[in-house]
């Protein structure tokens, strides 16, 4: 099936309105909606991080799990900048606050900005030592990286900067919907222009055959650690607005457990697809939520349903996966993007077709 550009963009167009729309109507009542607002806020800022961890690791080949370490990077740079200044004696109330850092503040992106930046800057003085590793090792530096980041915000000494163990709090919440989509979309839009671009091309070629990108005259470390800063800086961008999305955070809220969070949404979408990261952050997110029912205890006539009890949740929601991943190997889009005529295709594809017989008649 072949479509017309212009019938694409109305499509397009429709269906962004259609969003527009729908998040409208969910805003004029927030009491109301708060939860379905709350599941769609972490799913788009958890697409931010999926797409850029898919920059690194679907596009560019480098197996990388230091992305919770970047996110509390960016995290902890917004909280620090943004809380109010009167407020920060109630926060910092134990060891006080550096008197450095005391009236540091900036508006929300100029501090947006800034934790990406943290996260970046990072990510060039460790990429240095480490983007020389190739497969499991460089995915165990990066993790053990990320382990140290967390480790170093959560210790005593940095109680007057980070305030230890007892986290950030009071840190200014998205006043609307719209705030976290257009970042989002803000975000996305520049990683798919560079992906698209030459450099994006010397990340494709690096990723199928080093040896034969080098030939090509393609400077390996160079391209790597563009990648690797790159990816580093949208995922402290995407930390910082999990802050802002949560309103408080500690050392606990960047455990390993959320890197591996950010790989299943990549792997489920399809490492290499930047719709997949977007698909998948937002399948994974609101699939999490909506079988919470099953950690609940459920009676039929009066008979206590055993299996549903705390925990029972993950265990359906894990045999869902594994029913996904083997109907879709290579995750749900592959290394494909969304497009209009696959989409109609797929349902033309289930309609059955008639066989015509000799006589001229047709039968299903």
């Amino acid at each position: 099936m072949t479509l017309k550009k212009s019938t694409k963009t109305i499509l397009s167009i429709t269906v962004l309105v259609l969003i527009a729309l729908l998040l409208f109507h969910l805003e004029q009542d927030k009491r109301a909606n708060s939860y379905i607002l709350s599941i769609l806020e972490r799913s788009i800022i958890y697409a931010v991080v999926a797409v850029s961890m898919n920059l690194l690791n679907g596009f560019t080949g480098l197996f990388s799990l230091g992305q919770a370490g970047f996110m509390a990077l960016g995290a902890y740079t917004v909280g620090i900048l943004t809380i109010p200044v009167e407020n920060r004696p109630s926060v910092y109330y134990t060891s006080g606050i550096n008197e450095t850092i005391a009236n540091w503040h900036l508006p929300f992106l100029p501090a947006l900005l800034m934790g990406g930046l943290v996260a970046a800057l990072a990510a060039a003085l460790v990429g240095a030592l480490i983007l020389k590793l190739k497969s499991d090792y460089l995915a165990i530096a990066t993790l053990g990286f990320s382990e140290i980041v967390r480790a170093v915000i959560a210790s005593p000494q940095l109680d007057m900067i980070t305030n230890g163990s007892y986290g950030l709090k009071k840190i200014p919440r998205f006043t609307t919907v719209y705030i976290p989509f257009a970042l989002a979309a803000a975000c996305i839009l520049l990683m798919i222009l560079l992906i698209n671009s030459s450099y994006g091309r010397a990340f494709k070629a690096i990723r199928e055959d080093e040896v034969a990108a080098e030939a090509m005259g393609i400077n390996l470390f160079k391209h790597k650690e563009l990648s690797f800063v790159i990816s580093s800086f949208f995922t402290g961008i995407g930390g910082g607005m999990l802050a802002c999305y949560m309103g408080s955070i500690d050392s606990g809220t960047f455990r390993i457990t959320l890197t591996y969070d950010m790989l299943l949404i990549v792997v489920l979408g399809g490492l290499g697809s930047v719709t997949g990261s977007i698909l998948g952050s937002f399948l994974v997110t609101a699939g999490r939520e909506w079988l919470r029912f099953f950690d609940e205890p459920h009676a039929i006539f009066g008979w206590q349903i055993p299996l549903f009890r705390s925990g029972f949740r993950m265990v359906v929601f894990s045999v869902l996966l594994m029913v996904v991943v083997l109907f879709y190997r290579k995750g749900i889009m592959g290394d494909k993007e969304f497009s209009w005529e696959s989409f109609f295709g797929f349902f033309k594809r289930l309609i059955p077709k008639k066989k015509k017989l000799a006589g001229g008649n047709t039968h299903d």
